[in-house]
């Protein structure tokens, strides 16, 4: 394929890990000349980095492929992410799709539009491609051999940037596909993430959150540790601000919730999959840790680091997920000094342990669980912020929006405690930390 003059469009769905993959992707392509322009111009490829975590993530996603490949017929559509890695035949055999990458390839699209050898039967923006690859075999692979780790990182938006250490997961969860999807646990080394930090530094980003699958199971494979990486990151005096994105309750030590509490660098923000509230679930999920030992962590972080703002996954009607250990879950949550709950309800994956227990949860009382504890999340993010209502707090300013009751411009960010903020625009503001008065009307 020819790129000279082509347009790409670039659309991610799922975790911010995919975010910094794509955005390593747009930056092999833009390398060779291809202009990146908005998903919903007309472009000549669209790249679309898919999720596979849940069946609704799926069901996105192939809503998603036929919407493009209607809007735009002419377009070379190709599939990257954790959905074509799993599912690569089912979506090569869809009209319209040109080309699948799996887990090993999808940081070669590049390469392989470049060696695609197209009948051209019709012109496009920019240049001639063909309406019908004449090869269309997915690339899928065995996710297992994976060694190599690809680091990747998000660029684009100048307030923040999504810097990937870690893929894989060998924890293999019950109700998971994962590790499937992306193979075994494996990681950069310090010095290449401390390498791509400063990189990011110079295009003036403040902001850096470190993702991976299994974040904290960094180094796993060698002599270095997450705790290493920290204060390796800690010493980098230009990066303003860094954030853990999630990490395991069992891999969250102490000696890592001190150090953050004791970070200039890092925010007081933690992320924590709990997922069930409920011993007996917990075992059925194969998860590592107890309810008590995840109880033990959010107290830890609420006698050191008090201010920080504590987020935690939970999935509602497991199988085997009984009124009782609901009840447990939800008693667990309650009395917990947390933020916010991301509540999931749980999601029947094709190949997975799960589906041999016992104890299906109805769809209906499904629903039940998870608006229950979505409003128990509502409650504590609520309280969270009135809790620093009228203290000054820095807030990095990002993004723009319209207020449509008022017509008013208006300009946001979060606080280091992770604390949405909103206020009359100013371009002064754009891209600056700042101390901000924390008052109703500005974090409601």
């Amino acid at each position: 394929m020819d790129f000279t003059n082509l347009r790409a469009a670039y659309i991610t769905l799922g975790c911010k890990l995919n975010y910094s993959e794509t955005s390593t992707i747009r930056r092999s392509l833009e390398d060779k000349g291809v202009a990146t322009v908005d998903e919903k111009e007309e472009a000549d490829i669209f790249i679309i980095n898919t999720c596979s975590v849940t069946d609704v993530a799926e069901r996105k996603g192939r809503q998603l492929l036929r919407k493009i490949v209607k809007h735009h017929p002419d377009a070379f559509v190709v599939v990257v992410g954790c959905y074509a890695q799993l599912h690569a035949k089912e979506l090569v055999e869809m009209e319209g799709v040109d080309l699948v990458l799996g887990a090993k390839d999808k940081f070669k699209v590049a390469q392989y539009l470049e060696e695609i050898d197209k009948q051209p039967t019709h012109d496009v923006i920019g240049g001639t491609i063909g309406a019908a690859i004449q090869s269309r075999q997915p690339h899928s692979c065995d996710v297992f051999s994976l060694s190599d780790f690809d680091l990747s990182c998000s660029f684009g938006d100048r307030t923040r940037s999504f810097l990937k250490i870690q893929d894989g997961c060998d924890y293999f969860c019950s109700y998971c596909t994962i590790p499937f999807a992306r193979g075994r646990s494996r990681s950069a080394t310090i010095r290449q993430v401390l390498d791509a930090a400063k990189e990011i530094v110079r295009r003036d980003v403040k902001e850096i959150i470190l993702t991976g699958v299994n974040t904290g199971d960094f180094g796993r494979n060698s002599s270095e540790t997450f705790l290493d990486l920290l204060r390796a990151l800690d010493d980098i005096e230009e990066v303003a601000r860094i954030r853990i994105s999630s990490i395991e309750p069992n891999l969250l030590t102490d000696d890592i919730i001190s150090f953050v509490a004791k970070s200039e660098r890092f925010m007081p923000h933690f992320h924590i999959p709990l997922q069930s509230g409920s011993n007996k679930v917990l075992k059925l999920m194969k998860r590592r840790y107890t309810r008590e030992l995840f109880t033990d962590k959010i107290t830890t972080i609420n006698a050191v680091c008090p201010d920080a703002f504590i987020g935690v996954d939970i999935i509602a009607g497991m199988r085997g997920e009984t009124t009782s250990c609901f009840d447990d879950s939800l008693h667990l949550v309650e009395n917990l000094t947390i933020s916010q709950l991301h509540v999931f309800p749980y999601s029947e994956r094709q190949g997975t342990e799960a589906l041999e227990i016992k104890g299906v949860v109805s769809q209906a009382e499904k629903h039940r669980r998870v608006e229950v504890l979505r409003s128990i999340s509502e409650s504590k993010l609520k309280s969270f912020y009135q809790r620093f209502e009228g203290q000054t707090r820095h807030v990095l300013f990002e993004g723009t929006s319209e207020s449509s009751k008022q017509k008013q411009a208006t300009i946001s960010g979060f606080t280091d405690n992770y604390i949405r903020v909103t206020v009359p625009y100013s371009l002064e503001l754009t891209n600056h930390i700042v101390p901000v008065l924390l008052t109703k009307e500005c974090t409601s």
